[in-house]
């Protein structure tokens, strides 16, 4: 099998080696790269539909003598364009058994979250600095391709809506993301146009909900990606004792401790990991306890279960406790002023009437970094609908953080206000009561994508604020998920197989807590499976660094080239 760099990334995301093994793919190579031939194997050409991969691909079959393979089966992860099929058909149509699109132009995250794969995607929508070219109109007219692969893949034609707002950016993808519907469903093997499905894609700017990317979450992925050093979903440990090896553990779908601790709040983790770890141990003991024959040779079989299961919940329980020695001496109390600052109620529900004075401690307190403080002060300033220019300016003196002032006052090209003004007072999404719902006193935030989530499916968003670009799916005309709620099926699954589906794409990036926001809305709502995507995966700090870097012209290749 040959894979380019995207199809490499795309192709781990999906399934391991030994799965490719099993269904007779014995060796996987780039495509880029010099290969020794085998003239007896056919070979299978997973690639994205670019010049660079297509090339790969002919340089193989340039005459008939020196193939590397027997025959070529070539799959596009995309629509492929005329320029490069005719390409190919001039240079070695004869090796190829079969080509084919299978539109799958993104990344599948998880098994509700997905990504697109755009480089810069943040800068390319949000800096002023490519204002006046024609890059962001480009990388929307990409992101809206991608999107139509993710609906083709779930076999969806959903109503396309969007969040309206000061800026165009959401209404311009989600026109474009309907065309694109139109253009796919219409192209399609089958040939006709595809009636809307039970289902609706709604289209946000990331600036709808700022406080989210940047409040320290202490559910167990969102900390952990937040407080730890964890790169390409690894996270390295070392083993106890004195001579420690490093070891690294990959954070998967695979691993199913990770699948079912990642959402929940560290206080449980805490604890339940623990009596795992606990009742594991027992059992080997108990076992090791009886000694007959036929006991012992049940033990030996099961024994690399037991040890895959308690290695896995070492791994869990040390990723907890790095994230407790980071909470315990310096977050916790940050946390307090987060969430008040954030709700502008305390733990009591008593209204914070001073935002500054909340505010105060935390700028004053030496053991806090730099970030922390930049992320406390833009909680303020979303809290306060923005501040006055004076009040900005000594903030950022006072906490000596000139250098990195960016990272607050760049908000406002993503059309948040940072300096208040009249205009800006109109854009604040009418939140649901939650004041009865059981939580965390430091957990009390909720993402504001999960009130739209439950607003989506009890058909509660207002046309005006949320207008559709196209009909209205007959799921969602009135009648909503909400009555699918009621009916008793046989399973969770063929509920949802059967029921509405609701696909929510971020544009500039989505966060930890608004991806599990998906799955608590899709739990609680049995007949609707919640899909979530973005451009690309936030942590607080890499969102900081991006949005520092909007102001300054960057090199970045045209994203038609890439």
């Amino acid at each position: 099998m040959l894979l380019d760099d995207y199809t490499a990334k795309l192709l781990s995301l999906c399934c391991k080696m030994t799965d490719l093994l099993e269904e007779g793919i014995t060796v996987v190579e780039n495509v880029y790269k010099a290969r020794e031939p085998v003239p007896h194997m056919k070979a299978i050409y997973l690639i994205t539909p670019t010049k660079k991969s297509v090339d790969g691909l002919i340089d193989d079959f340039i005459t008939k003598s020196s193939s590397r393979y027997k025959a070529a089966y070539v799959y596009f992860t995309d629509f492929c364009p005329d320029s490069l099929f005719n390409k190919i058909k001039a240079s070695c149509a004869k090796s190829i058994k079969r080509c084919k699109e299978i539109n799958i132009s993104f990344f599948p995250y998880e098994s509700q979250v997905f990504t697109l794969n755009i480089p810069d995607a943040f800068y390319r929508c949000y800096s002023p600095t490519l204002e006046k070219t024609k890059d962001k109109d480009a990388v929307l007219q990409v992101m809206a391709e991608q999107i139509v692969t993710l609906c083709a893949t779930l076999d969806e034609n959903p109503g396309v809506r969007y969040k309206s707002g000061p800026s165009d950016r959401a209404s311009k993808l989600a026109q474009l993301v309907e065309k694109s519907l139109e253009n796919y469903y219409k192209t399609d093997e089958r040939s006709q146009i595809k009636a809307k499905t039970h289902s609706q894609l709604i289209i946000i700017d990331r600036g709808f909900d700022p406080v989210s990317t940047v409040l320290h979450e202490l559910t167990f992925q969102a900390m952990a990606y937040d407080l730890l050093p964890i790169e390409n979903d690894t996270y390295k440990y070392k083993t106890e004792g004195s001579g420690g090896k490093e070891k690294e553990a990959i954070l998967e779908e695979d691993d199913d401790l990770w699948v079912k601790m990642r959402h929940k709040h560290i206080a449980d983790v805490i604890e339940e990991i623990p009596k795992l770890l606990k009742d594991a141990s027992s059992k080997t003991k108990a076992a090791e306890g009886k000694l007959s024959l036929s006991a012992l040779s049940q033990l030996m079989k099961k024994m690399p279960l037991y040890r895959k299961e308690i290695s896995k919940q070492v791994v869990h329980l040390n990723i907890a406790e790095d994230c407790m020695s980071k909470f315990k001496p310096n977050i916790e109390r940050l946390c307090k002023t987060e969430q008040d600052l954030a709700l502008g109620t305390d733990a009591e529900g008593q209204k914070v009437k001073d935002s500054m004075r909340v505010l105060l401690p935390v700028l004053l307190n030496k053991s806090h970094d730099s970030y922390d403080k930049i992320r406390a002060i833009l909680l303020y300033i979303f809290s306060t609908n923005g501040t006055t220019q004076e009040n900005l300016d000594k903030l950022i003196q006072n906490v000596q953080i000139q250098s990195d002032s960016d990272m607050i006052r760049n908000w406002k090209y993503l059309d948040v206000p940072v300096i208040s003004s009249f205009v800006a007072q109109q854009h604040k999404y009418t939140r649901r009561d939650r004041s009865k719902e059981e939580t965390f006193q430091l957990s009390r935030w909720t993402p504001v994508i999960k009130d739209v989530m439950e607003d989506a499916i009890e058909n509660k968003l207002d046309s005006k604020d949320w207008p559709y670009c196209s009909r209205c799916p007959p799921t969602w005309n009135g009648s909503g998920a909400v009555s699918a709620r009621q009916k008793p099926r046989a399973s969770v699954r063929e509920e949802r197989r059967s029921g509405a589906r609701l696909i929510v794409f971020v544009i500039g990036g989505v966060t930890y807590s608004e991806m599990r926001s998906a799955y608590e809305v899709s739990e609680a709502y049995k007949s609707c499976e919640v899909v979530i995507g973005s451009t690309h995966i936030l942590t607080p700090r890499r969102l900081l660094e991006e949005v520092k870097s909007l102001s300054k012209p960057k090199d970045i290749v045209c994203i038609k080239d890439e």
